[in-house]
């Protein structure tokens, strides 16, 4: 578990007065109101809150898909967004993980071939034929150990919705990543098949891996180490 009091060398991700709005319908929605929170390394953090509260503005910030209005986000001390949209890139393909909660598979791909094709993304087309064997290797590695050795050539239509979301999860880490992000994991599975999710999750975090997970569901936010609830724009909480 989590300590209550993180010390400055432990935290892996802070932000600072994180604002966010959007123009909707002529009129400006401010999502965000100088949002403050720190994530400590190994930890895991739930971010709870109804729809439409913000949870995946803020993850989309802390993983550089979109900017703040105001503030910013410190990863190991520094701002990702400091250094163009270069630095934010190389942030999102080398630092972060992302699992959504409707997967993002692409249908035309199998298994393997959807966790390979981050491993392409990641190192662009010069390096690629270098450390294509390594790429293959690895993401086969993952998706074996996520229980899918019979399913590496199968399409997506092919596959169940916890199969798909370990296809996506196996995607989200095979790159090793220090900070896994995910939005509404179990949202689009039934009970039983969310709990074998959070199962994976549990055992990627007990191997130490750090984790923000947003989610409406309180249930599910039980599973991390530390709870905290987006109200009015702000973050609240244990």
């Amino acid at each position: 578990m989590a300590t209550a009091t993180a010390t400055s060398s432990s935290v892996i991700l802070r932000t600072t007065s994180l604002h966010k709005t959007y123009r909707m319908g002529g009129e400006d929605l401010h999502v965000l109101r100088g949002v403050e929170m720190s994530l400590q390394k190994g930890e895991w953090l739930a971010v709870l809150g109804a729809s439409g509260s913000g949870k995946s503005t803020l993850l989309h910030l802390l993983g550089g898909l979109d900017r703040p209005d105001q503030g910013s986000v410190l990863f190991g001390g520094e701002d990702i967004f400091a250094n163009g949209s270069g630095g934010v890139d190389r942030y999102r393909n080398t630092t972060v993980g992302f699992v959504f909660q409707f997967y993002h598979l692409l249908p035309e791909l199998t298994a393997l071939e959807n966790v390979v094709i981050c491993g392409m993304i990641g190192n662009g087309v010069l390096a690629w034929p270098g450390v294509r064997a390594k790429v293959r290797a690895r993401a086969t590695e993952m998706l074996e150990r996520l229980g899918l050795k019979d399913r590496l050539h199968h399409k997506p239509s092919k596959l169940s919705g916890g199969e798909r979301q370990r296809v996506a999860i196996a995607r989200a880490l095979a790159h090793s990543p220090a900070l896994l992000l995910a939005d509404e994991p179990t949202g689009n599975l039934d009970a039983n098949t969310g709990g074998q999710i959070l199962d994976v999750f549990r055992e990627f975090h007990r191997a130490g891996q750090t984790i923000v997970m947003v989610t409406h569901d309180a249930r599910v936010a039980a599973a991390a180490d530390r709870r905290l609830t987006l109200e009015a724009g702000r973050l609240a909480g244990a």
